[in-house]
């Protein structure tokens, strides 16, 4: 296996930086979630250096990984957040995120949720309806403050990813028309209890060619022009997330192909560029690390079963979606490779890590590594089959950190309440 982030062999032996993986496995047990923390800063850099010149500011996409240590790590590097929730918002500041630094997304956003936002102060939501935007200026008005938005626009260009993940479609859920969004900035300036200050699309995620980024901005700065005309004057373009990033064979879009692709459209925004990355920060700074407990043949296929399953990393069940697989120890007197799907323990055919994937022969008890598994990989786990959530762990050099222990039994019905008509 070639280097993926961080993680790389060493004498036969999978490390995370200078940690050797089976050593955490031991420690923490598994399934195991283990991330680099030099891969996260050394990320932010990449967008740093990358959007130089540019009044930018770096929204991580909470959704991606939401560990309060990973915002922590984040918020240090002077990034801000894009949250989803209430539970995100609240998330991210626990973590030390400031308000004025958080864009608020999503196509529902409930009243609760707007209250506590306005309350925390948050830089801005982005809004995605005409009844959404009825509801902040109500809201603002009952708390007798100013609300300040933007608007999604769906600028209707395919990004050319997973149909699950395409965004900026006129067919899709997000967002607002494009062609209608004149109107909706001018409904938006006369309510009293609004102040406009931005722009916004999310067309996707994991894309990775720059044309639809083009595209799109394309559009939103001739969107900009139109509302200048009309005397609105925004200060923040918010292009989203979603630069790709690579699992299989795909070419990942580094900021510096973005930035490169974007910086002459930009240039005539005279606004501050807000950008959404999630998974091309933390994605391929994780592992989901499983230890292989039986080894099964039928007619016509081999088996790996393993202790983590669809609950912990959801991906390869959902999207499809590959991830390379790679053993955390290396033993080069046991020759020879076997095709097998790699197989979770739940009692669902979706339950699968890979198919028919060629891998060395191994024992049980062995460590499986699946690569890439730092991006919707917790943040997207489950209970479900009453299986206790993974542990997470973050590296740091020759250090490492539990910054999640794994969840117990007891955890499991937590919250929970028999009546007292069934005792």
């Amino acid at each position: 296996m070639e280097s993926i982030g961080n993680f790389h062999y060493r004498g036969g032996e999978l490390y995370c930086e200078k940690v050797p993986v089976e050593r955490m496995a031991e420690d923490a047990g598994t399934p195991l979630f283990v991330y680099s923390h030099a891969f996260i800063k050394d990320a932010v850099k990449e967008y740093k250096i990358a959007f130089r010149g540019t009044p930018l500011l770096l929204c991580y996409a909470v959704k991606a990984n939401a560990n309060i240590a990973i915002l922590k790590l984040l918020e240090s590097l002077g990034c801000g957040a894009e949250v989803i929730s209430g539970g995100e918002l609240y998330r991210a500041r626990q973590a030390g995120v400031k308000p004025g630094k958080i864009v608020f997304d999503g196509p529902g956003k409930s009243p609760e949720e707007i209250r506590y936002a306005l309350r925390e102060g948050v830089l801005m939501f982005n809004v995605e309806s005409e009844q959404e935007l009825e509801c902040i200026d109500a809201l603002a008005g009952e708390m007798k403050v100013k609300a300040r938005i933007a608007l999604r626009v769906n600028p209707d260009v395919n990004p050319n990813t997973h149909p699950y993940i395409a965004t900026g479609l006129k067919k899709d859920k997000f967002g607002i028309p494009i062609e209608r969004a004149l109107d909706y900035y001018k409904r938006a300036a006369a309510m009293s209890n609004l102040e406009v200050v931005g722009l916004h699309q999310h067309i996707g995620s994991q894309i990775t060619r720059v044309g639809p980024y083009r595209d799109s901005v394309r559009k939103l700065v001739d969107l900009l022009e139109r509302l200048r005309a009309e005397g609105l004057r925004l200060q923040y373009l918010d292009i989203g997330g979603g630069p790709g990033i690579r699992y299989d064979k795909e070419r990942a879009l580094t900021p510096e192909r973005l930035a490169g692709a974007l910086r002459e459209v930009l240039e005539s925004s005279g606004c501050r560029l807000i950008v959404e990355p999630g998974r091309s920060i933390v994605g391929n700074s994780g592992a989901l690390i499983t230890r292989l407990l039986y080894i099964k043949s039928n007619a016509v296929k081999n088996f790996y079963i393993v202790d983590a399953a669809m609950n912990d990393l959801i991906r390869p069940s959902l999207y499809q979606a590959h991830h390379h697989i790679a053993p955390v120890q290396l033993v080069p007197e046991r020759d020879g490779t076997i095709t097998v799907d790699v197989v979770g323990p739940i009692c669902e055919s979706g339950d699968y890590f890979a198919q028919d994937r060629e891998m060395p022969v191994m024992e049980p008890r062995s460590l499986i590594a699946v690569m890439s598994a730092g991006a919707y990989g917790f943040t997207m786990a489950s209970n479900y089959n009453a299986r206790p959530r993974a542990a997470e762990v973050l590296v740091k050099g020759d250090e490492y950190h539990i910054i999640r222990r794994r969840e117990t039994f007891r955890d499991l019905i937590k919250g929970e309440k028999i009546p007292e008509f069934l005792e």
